[in-house]
């Protein structure tokens, strides 16, 4: 095994391609979008994710990392396409089954096909489907699930380091997989079959949806009793079998946020707990919303004029760039739609093609009403007392 096409060059795809670079298999990576190609093969990174830079650059300088519209003959495919959902939160697997499409001129016998896109169960049966249905003969290859486990902001070392769980559709495609993540990995490779790593995944995610939905609506409890909940919660915690996670805004990310809505739609009536976690989640940033609409309110009714918003952080967690679901990004959007003057605050990203992002410093200075939705590091040391910290940022 040399080379390998990664297919999808994102949050991911392009942490794994240089990774992989890095590691001596010279890496074919495939995305849809000519800018991000160049942007590579440049040496260069489309994304923030520390350490990410130094990688690619040492990748593409040293010719094992190539980035193209296309894919190309390989050993290894690894499909690392998004998989959001259709209105209704149906599940969306098209960009799997178009990237599928898009190897079929180029796998051969003996390869490795690898989905590492988090699916709904029973994904990966539909890949090889879609290869067989497009004249591919699957016995000859090794197909495999293998979900991606990292927390963003620590992706290159938690590549190598996190336990990785490995499915084939076959015990031999399991076993071939599991070898080759091993080249890789130091954390185990754990072994199952495909519809197991794909159950595995959502688990994982739906799990810290529940767990999030719990503290989420213990803030709307302490809000109503007038309980500060940061203390209430570091104190729960002091029992040493009880370990509560921090309220937000709601919950964002590809993951937390999406994937609970792939065991509900296959799960139906039995998902109740599931279900019930996302709703309260969703719920949150509804509350949110009116939390700060009426602080706008009230300052327009005593002051006579209308209320500058400072919108303290737009990512869907701190100290990244990434907006992908954001409670936050997805409140600021909502304040602009009602009317309200709205100062967008994000200190990771330098514009966005919706509004003006400002200066926390400028805001901060304009603002007569300011919301933490985010706790990013340059938030920390405010010295600004509000009502509205949704994340905890000026909890001492």
């Amino acid at each position: 095994m040399k080379k390998i096409c990664v297919i999808g060059l994102g949050y991911i795809g392009l942490p794994t391609a240089a990774l992989l670079a890095n590691r001596g298999y010279e890496v074919h990576g495939v995305d849809v979008v000519k800018s991000t190609v160049d942007i590579i093969n440049r040496g260069e990174i489309h994304i923030v994710e520390p350490e990410l830079d130094t990688f690619v650059k040492a990748a593409v300088n040293s010719g094992k990392l190539k980035a193209d519209l296309k894919p190309a003959e390989a050993d290894v495919f690894i499909i690392a396409v998004p998989t959001p959902f259709h209105e209704g939160y149906v599940p969306n697997v098209d960009y799997i089954v178009s990237a599928t499409k898009a190897i079929v001129p180029y796998v051969k016998g003996g390869d490795i096909v690898i989905l590492e896109s988090t699916s709904p169960v029973g994904t990966t049966d539909m890949m090889e489907s879609v290869l067989k249905e497009n004249g591919v003969d699957t016995t000859k290859l090794y197909i495999a699930h293998c979900p991606e486990r990292v927390l963003p902001g620590q992706i290159m070392r938690e590549l190598v380091e996190n336990d990785r769980i490995v499915g084939g559709t076959t015990s031999e495609a399991t076993a071939v997989t599991v070898e080759f993540y091993k080249t890789f990995v130091s954390g185990e490779v754990l072994s199952t079959d495909a519809k197991t790593a794909e159950m595995a995944k959502l688990t994982e995610n739906s799990f810290r949806d529940t767990n999030i939905a719990f503290a989420n609506e213990l803030s709307i409890l302490c809000d109503k009793f007038a309980i500060d909940v940061w203390e209430l919660i570091a104190l729960a915690n002091r029992h040493p079998r009880v370990n509560i996670l921090q309220p937000g805004a709601g919950v964002g990310g590809h993951c937390i946020a999406v994937d609970p809505w792939f065991i509900v739609h296959a799960g139906g009536e039995d998902a109740k707990m599931i279900r019930t976690a996302r709703e309260v989640n969703t719920y949150k940033t509804e509350w949110a919303i009116e939390k700060i609409k009426n602080a706008a309110l009230k300052f327009e009714n005593e002051n006579g004029r209308k209320a500058k918003v400072a919108c303290m952080g737009l990512a869907f967690k701190p100290d990244i760039d990434d907006l992908r679901e954001s409670p936050a990004l997805f409140i600021t959007r909502r304040l602009l739609a009602d009317g309200l003057d709205v100062l967008a605050v994000e200190p990771n990203i330098s514009e966005h093609k919706e509004f003006e992002v400002v200066n926390y410093s400028e805001a901060i200075e304009e603002a007569d009403v300011v919301t933490f939705l985010v706790a990013h590091k340059e938030f920390k040391n405010l010295d600004i007392e509000t009502d509205l910290d949704f994340c905890g940022v000026t909890n001492k």
